[in-house]
Protein backbone atom coordinates (compact mmCIF):
# COMPACT_ATOMS: atom_id res chain seq x y z
CA UNK A 1 0.00 0.00 0.00
CA UNK A 2 1.49 3.33 -1.10
CA UNK A 3 0.81 6.43 0.99
CA UNK A 4 -1.59 6.73 3.91
CA UNK A 5 -4.50 4.27 4.28
CA UNK A 6 -7.92 5.19 2.94
CA UNK A 7 -9.93 6.33 5.93
CA UNK A 8 -13.38 4.76 6.26
CA UNK A 9 -16.66 6.43 7.13
CA UNK A 10 -18.79 5.57 10.14
CA UNK A 11 -21.14 3.64 7.84
CA UNK A 12 -18.30 1.63 6.25
CA UNK A 13 -16.78 0.82 9.62
CA UNK A 14 -20.09 -0.33 11.10
CA UNK A 15 -20.86 -2.42 8.01
CA UNK A 16 -17.44 -4.11 8.19
CA UNK A 17 -17.87 -5.01 11.87
CA UNK A 18 -21.36 -6.40 11.26
CA UNK A 19 -19.99 -8.49 8.39
CA UNK A 20 -17.40 -10.11 10.66
CA UNK A 21 -14.45 -8.24 9.16
CA UNK A 22 -11.44 -6.79 10.96
CA UNK A 23 -11.23 -3.03 11.46
CA UNK A 24 -8.93 -0.47 13.07
CA UNK A 25 -10.79 2.01 15.25
CA UNK A 26 -9.88 4.48 17.99
CA UNK A 27 -10.88 4.00 21.62
CA UNK A 28 -10.48 6.35 24.56
CA UNK A 29 -6.89 5.17 25.06
CA UNK A 30 -5.19 3.78 21.91
CA UNK A 31 -6.08 2.61 18.40
CA UNK A 32 -7.63 -0.84 18.49
CA UNK A 33 -7.79 -3.83 16.18
CA UNK A 34 -11.41 -4.93 16.43
CA UNK A 35 -14.14 -7.22 15.12
CA UNK A 36 -17.51 -8.62 16.13
CA UNK A 37 -17.17 -10.81 19.25
CA UNK A 38 -19.89 -13.35 18.58
CA UNK A 39 -18.05 -15.44 15.96
CA UNK A 40 -14.87 -17.40 16.56
CA UNK A 41 -13.37 -17.12 13.07
CA UNK A 42 -12.81 -13.33 12.97
CA UNK A 43 -11.47 -13.35 16.53
CA UNK A 44 -8.92 -16.02 15.58
CA UNK A 45 -8.00 -13.96 12.50
CA UNK A 46 -7.53 -10.91 14.74
CA UNK A 47 -5.12 -12.76 17.03
CA UNK A 48 -3.20 -14.16 14.06
CA UNK A 49 -2.85 -10.73 12.44
CA UNK A 50 -1.59 -9.22 15.68
CA UNK A 51 0.72 -12.16 16.36
CA UNK A 52 -0.98 -12.68 19.70
CA UNK A 53 -0.95 -16.10 21.40
CA UNK A 54 -4.43 -17.62 21.42
CA UNK A 55 -4.17 -18.40 25.14
CA UNK A 56 -4.15 -14.66 25.88
CA UNK A 57 -7.62 -13.17 26.41
CA UNK A 58 -9.13 -10.35 24.36
CA UNK A 59 -11.53 -7.84 25.88
CA UNK A 60 -15.23 -7.62 25.19
CA UNK A 61 -15.90 -3.92 24.52
CA UNK A 62 -19.46 -2.65 24.96
CA UNK A 63 -20.97 0.68 24.02
CA UNK A 64 -22.53 1.00 27.48
CA UNK A 65 -22.87 -0.89 30.73
CA UNK A 66 -26.34 -2.21 29.93
CA UNK A 67 -25.06 -3.81 26.71
CA UNK A 68 -22.33 -5.43 28.77
CA UNK A 69 -24.84 -6.99 31.15
CA UNK A 70 -26.85 -8.28 28.22
CA UNK A 71 -23.73 -10.08 26.97
CA UNK A 72 -22.80 -11.48 30.39
CA UNK A 73 -26.09 -11.57 32.31
CA UNK A 74 -24.68 -13.65 35.17
CA UNK A 75 -22.77 -10.66 36.58
CA UNK A 76 -24.16 -9.91 40.02
CA UNK A 77 -23.17 -8.70 43.46
CA UNK A 78 -19.79 -7.07 44.09
CA UNK A 79 -18.65 -7.30 40.48
CA UNK A 80 -21.80 -5.59 39.19
CA UNK A 81 -21.38 -2.81 41.75
CA UNK A 82 -17.78 -2.19 40.71
CA UNK A 83 -18.60 -2.32 37.00
CA UNK A 84 -21.27 0.33 37.40
CA UNK A 85 -18.93 2.50 39.48
CA UNK A 86 -15.90 2.35 37.16
CA UNK A 87 -17.40 2.12 33.68
CA UNK A 88 -17.37 3.83 31.28
CA UNK A 89 -13.72 4.59 31.80
CA UNK A 90 -10.16 3.60 30.94
CA UNK A 91 -10.35 0.20 32.62
CA UNK A 92 -10.38 -3.40 31.50
CA UNK A 93 -12.11 -5.43 34.20
CA UNK A 94 -11.58 -9.17 34.51
CA UNK A 95 -14.89 -10.61 35.74
CA UNK A 96 -16.40 -13.99 36.51
CA UNK A 97 -17.80 -15.84 33.50
CA UNK A 98 -19.59 -18.84 35.03
CA UNK A 99 -21.46 -19.66 31.82
CA UNK A 100 -18.16 -19.55 29.91
CA UNK A 101 -19.57 -17.17 27.33
CA UNK A 102 -17.42 -16.08 24.35
CA UNK A 103 -14.87 -18.90 24.86
CA UNK A 104 -12.76 -17.63 21.94
CA UNK A 105 -12.15 -14.39 23.89
CA UNK A 106 -11.23 -15.83 27.27
CA UNK A 107 -7.89 -17.45 26.52
CA UNK A 108 -6.50 -19.71 29.22
CA UNK A 109 -9.16 -18.70 31.80
CA UNK A 110 -12.54 -19.64 30.29
CA UNK A 111 -14.35 -18.98 33.58
CA UNK A 112 -13.38 -15.29 33.41
CA UNK A 113 -13.85 -12.55 30.83
CA UNK A 114 -12.24 -9.14 30.33
CA UNK A 115 -14.61 -6.27 29.62
CA UNK A 116 -14.38 -2.61 28.66
CA UNK A 117 -16.81 0.27 28.25
CA UNK A 118 -14.69 3.10 26.82
CA UNK A 119 -15.52 6.74 27.41
CA UNK A 120 -15.81 8.00 23.82
CA UNK A 121 -17.81 10.65 22.00
CA UNK A 122 -18.62 11.89 18.50
CA UNK A 123 -18.29 9.51 15.57
CA UNK A 124 -16.49 6.85 17.60
CA UNK A 125 -19.51 6.83 19.92
CA UNK A 126 -21.74 6.50 16.83
CA UNK A 127 -19.82 3.39 15.73
CA UNK A 128 -20.03 1.69 19.11
CA UNK A 129 -23.70 2.57 19.58
CA UNK A 130 -24.49 1.13 16.15
CA UNK A 131 -22.83 -2.25 16.76
CA UNK A 132 -23.39 -2.47 20.52
CA UNK A 133 -20.39 -4.63 21.29
CA UNK A 134 -17.04 -5.56 19.72
CA UNK A 135 -13.86 -7.28 20.76
CA UNK A 136 -10.71 -5.19 20.56
CA UNK A 137 -7.02 -5.17 21.41
CA UNK A 138 -4.31 -2.63 20.65
CA UNK A 139 -3.70 -2.30 16.91
CA UNK A 140 -0.04 -3.25 17.13
CA UNK A 141 2.09 -6.32 16.71
CA UNK A 142 2.17 -8.33 19.91
CA UNK A 143 4.67 -6.83 22.34
CA UNK A 144 5.28 -3.58 20.43
CA UNK A 145 4.30 -0.02 21.33
CA UNK A 146 0.64 0.90 21.61
CA UNK A 147 -0.53 3.15 18.74
CA UNK A 148 -1.35 6.73 19.69
CA UNK A 149 -1.96 7.78 16.07
CA UNK A 150 -3.18 5.95 13.01
CA UNK A 151 0.32 6.35 11.60
CA UNK A 152 1.64 4.25 14.49
CA UNK A 153 -0.40 1.22 13.40
CA UNK A 154 1.83 -1.27 11.52
CA UNK A 155 1.36 -1.22 7.76
CA UNK A 156 0.69 -4.96 7.61
CA UNK A 157 -2.29 -4.48 9.91
CA UNK A 158 -3.65 -1.52 7.95
CA UNK A 159 -3.35 -3.51 4.72
CA UNK A 160 -5.18 -6.53 6.17
CA UNK A 161 -8.26 -4.85 7.68
CA UNK A 162 -11.40 -3.86 5.78
CA UNK A 163 -12.06 -0.51 7.49
CA UNK A 164 -9.82 2.10 9.12
CA UNK A 165 -11.32 4.94 11.15
CA UNK A 166 -9.22 7.95 12.11
CA UNK A 167 -9.87 10.15 15.16
CA UNK A 168 -6.54 11.95 15.32
CA UNK A 169 -4.14 11.62 18.22
CA UNK A 170 -5.20 9.63 21.29
CA UNK A 171 -3.72 9.53 24.82
CA UNK A 172 -1.63 6.50 23.84
CA UNK A 173 -1.69 4.76 27.22
CA UNK A 174 -3.71 1.52 27.35
CA UNK A 175 -6.41 0.80 29.89
CA UNK A 176 -5.64 -0.25 33.45
CA UNK A 177 -6.45 -3.94 33.90
CA UNK A 178 -8.07 -5.02 37.18
CA UNK A 179 -8.87 -8.59 38.19
CA UNK A 180 -12.13 -8.50 40.18
CA UNK A 181 -12.54 -12.27 40.46
CA UNK A 182 -10.45 -12.33 43.63
CA UNK A 183 -11.56 -11.35 47.16
CA UNK A 184 -9.26 -8.33 46.81
CA UNK A 185 -8.96 -6.62 43.42
CA UNK A 186 -5.58 -7.04 41.74
CA UNK A 187 -3.93 -4.69 39.25
CA UNK A 188 -2.80 -6.87 36.35
CA UNK A 189 -1.54 -3.95 34.24
CA UNK A 190 -0.80 -0.36 35.11
CA UNK A 191 -2.33 1.89 32.49
CA UNK A 192 -4.28 5.07 31.96
CA UNK A 193 -5.55 5.10 35.56
CA UNK A 194 -2.85 4.66 38.24
CA UNK A 195 -3.24 1.34 40.03
CA UNK A 196 -3.50 2.94 43.47
CA UNK A 197 -6.33 5.18 42.29
CA UNK A 198 -8.09 2.25 40.62
CA UNK A 199 -7.98 0.11 43.77
CA UNK A 200 -9.24 3.04 45.85
CA UNK A 201 -12.21 3.42 43.52
CA UNK A 202 -12.98 -0.28 43.80
CA UNK A 203 -12.85 -0.11 47.60
CA UNK A 204 -15.10 2.94 47.66
CA UNK A 205 -17.66 1.29 45.36
CA UNK A 206 -17.83 -1.86 47.46
CA UNK A 207 -18.10 0.12 50.69
CA UNK A 208 -21.19 2.05 49.59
Amino acid sequence: MDGPPRVSSVYETVAAIRAGELVVIPTDTVYGLACAPDREEPVRALSELKGRPTEQPIALVASNVEWLFECVPELRGREEVVVRALLPGAYTLVLSNPARRFPWLTGARPDTIGVRVPEVAGQVRDILDAVGVITATSANRHGSADPRRLGDVPREILEAVVAVFDAGELPGVPSTVLDLTRPDALVLREGAVPGVEALARVAAAVAQ
